[in-house]
């Protein structure tokens, strides 16, 4: 687990000179009709986007636009408006999608799953948390960390599952990982044995990285955790009928997707999430950017090592 390190770089995007110093060097023409206004305006109210000058906002309604004709010809029937629809490719990749990993190859074991050899879905069995929203801070590692420990309280019998930890003390105090600027679940789950974990009204989100704070109040403690072999779909299906597990995978084409079932992304893992699920020849993904993105915050991706999601795999002992 330690050949990779998350690093979805955090930040708000800068609406200001910088967009308009790209929005220069945006050659691309595009046509904004009156159709492309209408989902232009339904989008500003969905999402709550606001621009402090014109040349803000047509910088955001032309690339707005190139992620409508992507959505237009997308032969999948995955993909649809999301609150990235105004960003580029490279803004959204910046801002959620950076990884450094060391040179290695990973060799997936070949296993096929029948749709009726395996269920299972820990979500309709009432053992995962809501879903959450990281915001602009490159936290996906901790939401990961916090959604299988989470899981795996509730299954022990430790906690229901209303139970909400505090991503926030990860980002200030696991000082092995790098807050808004990425990190790695098993250094997460390392602090967590090593310093417990308290919860979101503890120690609230803040979306940025602060002074770690003495925590007094509510802790939960785990005793370890195991890494999934790499690149094994067998002993990842073993270990998720045990407990959902937390994962990295390559998110670089999930910006629009909005349903069904995904497989159009390669291996290069940029991303955390929690693996909930496998149904009907699919995995269940819990994702980390609200609810108004995907399947109410969720994903399937194709039954395989779809996203590379075997490659990075492990899951607390409580």
């Amino acid at each position: 687990m330690n050949k990779y390190l998350l690093l979805a770089l955090a930040g708000t995007i800068l609406l200001g000179a910088t967009a308009f110093l790209v929005a220069k060097k945006h050659s691309t023409e595009v046509k904004i009709n009156e159709d492309v206004q209408t989902q232009w305006k339904m989008f500003k109210k969905t999402f709550g986007k606001k621009f402090a000058d014109p040349e803000q906002e047509h910088y955001r309604i032309e690339i707005f636009a190139e992620n409508l004709e992507t959505i237009k010809n997308d032969k999948t029937g995955t993909l649809g408006i999301t609150q990235f629809a105004d960003l580029s490719h490279e803004e959204f990749k910046s801002i959620y999608l950076t990884l450094q990993v060391e040179s290695s190859e990973v060799k997936t074991v070949e296993y096929e799953v029948a749709a009726d050899d395996v269920s299972i879905n820990w979500v309709t069995a009432g053992k995962v948390t809501a879903v959450k929203n990281q915001g602009n801070c490159g936290s996906c590692w901790s939401f990961s960390t916090t959604g299988s420990f989470e899981s795996a309280l509730i299954i022990a019998n430790k906690a229901n599952n209303t139970l909400n930890l505090s991503e926030q003390q990860l980002i200030d105090c696991s000082y092995l990982n790098h807050g808004c600027n990425g990190g790695l679940m098993d250094k997460a789950f390392t602090y967590i044995k090593n310093h417990n974990l308290t919860t979101e009204a503890e120690y609230p989100y803040q979306a940025k990285q602060g002074k770690c704070q003495k925590v007094t109040g509510t802790q939960y403690s785990l005793q370890s955790y195991t890494d999934v072999k790499q690149g094994d779909i067998q002993d990842l299906l073993n270990s998720l009928q045990k407990q959902p597990v937390a994962i990295a995978v390559d998110a670089n084409n999930w910006k629009l997707y909005t349903g069904g079932v995904f497989s159009n992304c390669g291996t290069s893992l940029d991303h955390g999430v929690l693996l909930v699920g496998y149904e009907n020849n699919a995995w269940i993904v819990k994702n980390s950017w609200g609810t108004t993105w995907g399947e109410k915050g969720y994903i399937r991706l194709a039954s395989g090592n779809t996203c590379g999601l075997a490659n990075n795999a492990s899951y607390p002992n409580v």
